[in-house]
């Protein structure tokens, strides 16, 4: 199974890229995706979305998916 990973805003810098490709043999959650690309733990307040949509951290995962990482928007 193949997977689409981007990383956004503060969160791009701190992995130094945008995104890449991740492979996975089995079933696999967002919070698996995360353990993929890093070896910490996601920030407490970090949101993530699956094929545009904000999902839960064990969200299931499929072959082909886009899986997204961003910290929280703020503005004003």
């Amino acid at each position: 199974m193949q997977i689409k990973v981007k990383f956004f805003a503060s969160l791009r810098e701190q992995m130094g890229t945008d995104g890449q490709i991740v492979e996975s043999s089995g079933p696999l959650s967002i919070s698996g995706v995360w353990q993929l690309v890093t070896d910490y733990s996601p920030p407490e307040n970090l949101l993530c979305s699956r094929n545009l949509k904000y999902v839960d951290w064990e969200e299931s995962v499929e072959d082909g998916d886009e899986v997204a990482f961003f910290p929280p928007v703020t503005g004003g």
